[in-house]
């Protein structure tokens, strides 16, 4: 694998950006607030970082612009869910995703080879998608994906599942210390409804105590099943800020119930 070539990818490497501490701070600050601009920027300014991962496969025969692109994918996914709440870096977040994404593709790849031109449609595929959420501001159907990049529903839903790793649901998406996110938490899960569960009047007592916005995020997440990122766009805030209201609010109800 050949990672000395100037440019991967179409991206020229000797040009790629850098942000200081400040800028991706306030980048950051941005993106929760919803600017895709600030996300496009926080990428650019990364791309760097997605590079010297890939160069600890540089004993790999895969080529390089399609690792580069599977690293980006991982980049794209510590964006979304980095919480600067934490007081991490976000590299220390970042790599390990981004590793954790090559190692996939490499272990996947060896196992069913992927044709180059399924994996080019699924790649166009994913940034047609991307391009149209971030000018619409909404999850675009496959429909339209197919229609942006010129191919059948079918061929584009194909090349997908093609690239698609299985994922076990106890996969951290975040750890530090004690405190881990885990893909789970990210499930919808539609049998824990209140009927089941909120039969004693001390949990409701509980949730009386919250605020009205940790008590809304409890009552969409556990009552309504819905996930992270579903209550994050029903409340209009990040994914990040749910999940710390989450904790934050079960913590508190935790400590009321150990009173009773």
């Amino acid at each position: 694998m050949a990672l000395n070539k100037v440019v991967i990818c179409g991206v020229n490497t000797a040009k790629l950006p850098l942000l200081t501490n400040e800028e991706k701070t306030k980048l950051f600050i941005q993106v929760e607030q919803g600017d895709y601009r600030a996300r496009e920027r926080l990428v650019e300014g990364n791309l760097r970082l997605v590079l010297s991962v890939i160069q600890r496969f540089s004993a790999s025969s895969e080529n390089a612009d399609d690792l580069f692109q599977v690293g980006c994918i991982g980049l794209m996914k510590a964006i979304d869910n980095f919480d600067r709440s934490l007081n991490v870096k976000f590299s220390t977040y970042a790599v390990p995703m981004i590793i954790g994404e090559c190692r996939r593709y490499l272990r996947d790849n060896n196992a069913i080879r992927v044709s180059r031109s399924l994996r080019d449609i699924a790649y166009k595929a994913i940034y047609a998608k991307e391009k149209i959420l971030r000018e619409e501001d909404r999850e675009p159907t496959i429909d339209e994906v197919a229609k942006a990049i010129e191919l059948d529903k079918e061929l584009v839903v194909m090349a997908l599942d093609a690239i698609a790793t299985p994922m076990s649901l106890y996969d951290p998406v975040y750890q530090e210390g004690g405190d881990t996110l885990y893909i789970m938490d990210q499930v919808s899960d539609k049998k824990n409804k209140e009927e089941n569960w909120v039969e004693d009047i001390s949990l409701k007592e509980a949730m009386k105590r919250l605020s009205e916005r940790e008590y809304n995020i409890i009552k969409l997440r556990f009552f309504e099943g819905k996930t992270q990122t579903e209550v994050a766009s029903e409340i209009a805030i990040s994914q990040a800020q749910v999940s710390r209201l989450e904790k934050s609010a079960l913590k508190s109800m935790k400590g009321y119930l150990n009173m009773e």
